[in-house]
């Protein structure tokens, strides 16, 4: 099997590639990549299947890129691989293309909302979601995810208090990112009703749905719940899962012929179609070759999460929230007794490690840093020597 360790150990020198995550980590961490590691932006410094370069250079060396007579290829490959994956059947003609899911939901916030609504979050939460909601002149309405020992949990009762009738569209991160967390069928099922009984829509994005690390719970996707296809929109991508980002193709999947139509409506006012390209790295990613590289990624990435959590564990006043999926460690400084900017500084000054600060993520996140775990293992073992001495005088 190709995709042991040895495959993601391979060191790949991204400087000077136009990429954001190394060439632009002076200007937003402070971090130099002369000297720096890289654990901010969530792409990952491997490879993808060897699937994705194959179909990229059979359109090279047929080397005519004229239009594409459409995207059903990759729809049917989306279906295949989520009732294999994750037991969700779909119809292929359920499934838009976007450019990423960013994207995706700026079009939700733009079909389904006006300004001045509400667009609800449980946070900390993906930052992208408070920029763009923030951009369209809608009202980011955070609901702070409250703790149950080291992990969130959703307190309900606190969020239909906090409801005001002005809220039109609830933006659910499943699998969590920054926490981490797989949400039970259980908590999504709360989800569900919290949204019916403020007459919200759903937009759930799954983007990190296939990267459930060993042991963690399975993670459900919202459309198998019952009595929620009316009101959701799914999102998820081969970006995350193949570390394809830079491609930016997104899929949205609507069941409800409703809101199937007016999606179709407003791609169509815009001008909006898949091009060429992104449906055929994508079909390529959602193969056999795909589902053997992505069983030895998350063996891999298990075994960095062990390597990070045991060396932020010995160091007091640190603490790794438990990683169920994702590769983006959610680490909580709030134990030093330090304000956020002495322990960042230490982070990227003395231990020279970019990382993304936890107050971009939102309410709840201003004691957190996220660390970038999906990078060859001698970097991960390196940043914790890093962090051991940056922290030394605690310990």
């Amino acid at each position: 099997m190709p995709y042991e360790s040895a495959f993601f150990d391979r060191i790949i020198d991204r400087r000077g590639t136009n990429c954001q995550k190394w060439d632009g980590m002076a200007e937003r961490c402070g971090v130099s990549a002369e000297d720096g590691i890289a654990m901010w932006v969530a792409d990952m410094d491997f490879r993808p299947p060897a699937s994705v370069p194959a179909a990229l250079q059979r359109m090279i060396d047929h080397g005519v890129f004229g239009y594409a007579a459409g995207d059903a290829g990759m729809r049917e490959a989306v279906a295949r691989w989520m009732e294999a994956r994750h037991g969700w059947h779909i119809d292929p003609g359920h499934v838009f293309s976007t450019d990423g899911l960013v994207n995706a939901v700026a079009l939700c916030l733009d079909i389904w909302s006006k300004p001045g609504d509400g667009v609800v979050v449980f946070s900390p939460v993906y930052h992208a979601f408070g920029r763009v909601v923030r951009a369209s002149g809608r009202e980011l309405v955070e609901c702070p995810l409250a703790h149950d020992g080291d992990r969130y949990v959703m307190d309900f009762g606190r969020y239909d208090a906090q409801m005001t009738g002005r809220e039109r569209i609830l933006l659910l991160c499943s699998p969590h990112n920054p926490g981490g967390r797989v949400w039970s069928r259980a908590e999504l099922e709360s989800v569900a009703e919290f949204a019916h009984r403020h007459d919200l829509l759903i937009v759930s994005d799954e983007i990190h749905h296939d990267l459930v690390l060993p042991g963690s719970p399975r993670h459900t996707p919202t459309a198998l719940l019952e009595g929620v296809e009316d009101r959701l929109v799914t999102l998820t991508a081969p970006t995350k899962t193949f570390n394809l980002a830079g491609a930016h193709i997104g899929q949205v999947t609507i069941a409800d012929a409703r809101l199937r139509a007016a999606f179709a409506e407003r791609l169509a006012s815009l001008g909006l179609s898949p091009g060429a390209i992104p449906p055929v790295i994508a079909e390529a990613a959602y193969s056999d070759e795909g589902a053997e590289w992505l069983s030895g990624l998350l063996r891999y990435l298990d075994a960095n999460r062990a390597l990070f959590d045991e060396a932020v564990a010995a160091i007091p006043g640190l603490a790794s929230m438990p990683l169920e999926a994702t590769y983006l460690a959610w680490v909580d400084f709030a134990g030093t007794g330090m304000a956020a900017a002495e322990f960042t500084a230490r982070v990227e000054k003395e231990a020279r490690i970019g990382v993304n600060r936890g107050t971009t993520f939102g309410t709840g996140g201003e004691t957190f840093l996220r660390f970038n775990l999906a990078t060859p293992r001698a970097r991960v073992e390196e940043a914790a020597e890093r962090l051991r001495a940056a922290f030394a005088d605690l310990q």
